[in-house]
């Protein structure tokens, strides 16, 4: 139980349970719609309070159509689970895996209400995202604090593992599927650009998200020996006039040709799975440009269920058991840490965390 007045994720909880006491563990995924009538309400919900024009959700409507309205990521997330509850098995760790999500079905509030019946009281909850950054981070903790709200006193406690954009299963998972591509194309020395989630400029500035996406670009880059590759964004969602993090991958291919380029690798280093995003923007949006400029185009899949990725996970959950004192980093930074600092990842628009909006304790955790 919370000693402080919040609970964790919370800046400034204070916990009474032992720092290794776990009771389940929580994927904590973006969501997508499973059917046309799912796809409005769920870019409302995704977009609600940003000043999105209706204009901009109609056009995203119009890229689910084409995929029947169904997202994979929900089924994707699912056959992670599934890997991941073998994998934890094998290896004697007996914690139940939870599935929740910010923007649909099975939305957070209800899978902590689940676990709260289930007399779980204390959750370990796995991010799908790689990257330090508001949305990929402080987010999901805000979305879990206002679903314990929601649930009550009985919702449990939910911390998360560290950030792992340079945990070297992450780099293996990426690096042998951009191998693989590279093998597909057959050119001896491919363009590689590595793909991530345009955020807006001022979000980036409080955040190492370009710092941390580069870092993994250049360490799967030397793993399969590429020395020409470039890290470019995808999938930007906000008002024309704030500025978002740039080049967006179209124009990137645009500039790559006009200097001699052929042949093109796109890895979507920035997306744990392929999701619809990445099904839209890179196989219909970027293949499209690229044949009309007359470029060789190979995707790499995403993480996805990759052995590495999966084993991972589960080396992730062991370091928060206890059952590890490694924590395996590679490159030019050293492993992240296990609870946020006050300041971390914040949305770079002055708007507190919720739990400071209410007047809750915000001293840092260290």
């Amino acid at each position: 139980m919370s000693t402080s007045g919040v609970k964790a994720p919370a800046d400034g909880f204070t916990s009474s349970f032992p720092e290794t006491r776990f009771d389940a563990l929580l994927v904590v995924s973006f969501g997508g719609p499973e059917g046309m009538d799912d796809v409005m309400p769920f870019l409302e919900n995704v977009t609600r309070g940003r000043n999105v024009p209706r204009e901009r959700l109609e056009e995203v409507a119009h890229h689910y159509a084409r995929f029947g309205g169904v997202s994979p990521i929900n089924a994707q997330n699912r056959a992670l689970i599934d890997a991941l509850r073998r994998e934890l098995e094998e290896h004697g760790i007996e914690l139940p895996i939870y599935f929740g999500n910010r923007n649909w079905h099975p939305f957070l509030a209800d899978t902590l209400r689940e676990m709260a019946d289930d007399g779980v009281e204390r959750a370990l909850a796995f991010f799908t995202s790689a990257y330090s950054s508001y949305s990929g981070c402080r987010q999901y903790r805000e979305d879990l604090f206002k679903a314990q709200q929601e649930v009550g006193p009985a919702a449990p406690e939910v911390l998360r593992t560290r950030s792992f954009f340079n945990h070297p299963g992450w780099i293996e998972a990426n690096a042998d599927h951009v191998g693989r591509a590279v093998a597909v194309l057959g050119s001896p020395s491919p363009h590689l650009a590595f793909t991530a989630h345009s955020i807006p400029t001022a979000m980036a500035r409080a955040c190492r998200y370009v710092d941390q996406l580069r870092e993994s670009s250049r360490l799967v880059a030397e793993s399969v020996g590429c020395d020409d590759w470039a890290v470019v964004f995808q999938s930007r969602s906000g008002p024309p006039s704030v500025p978002w993090l740039e080049p967006d991958i179209v124009d990137h291919l645009a500039a790559v040709r006009a200097r001699g380029v052929e042949d093109v690798v796109i890895s979507p280093i920035g997306f744990v799975s392929d999701h619809l995003e990445v099904l839209y923007d890179l196989d219909v949006e970027a293949r499209e440009a690229a044949e009309e400029l007359g470029l060789r185009l190979v995707r790499a899949s995403s993480a996805s269920t990759h052995p590495a990725f999966v084993r991972m996970i589960r080396e992730l959950v062991e370091e928060r058991l206890g059952r590890s004192s490694e924590r395996p980093a590679v490159g030019r930074y050293a492993a992240g840490h296990d609870t946020c600092p006050v300041d971390c990842c914040l949305p770079g628009n002055g708007r507190p965390s919720p739990w400071a909006a209410s007047g809750a304790a915000v001293a840092a955790d260290a």
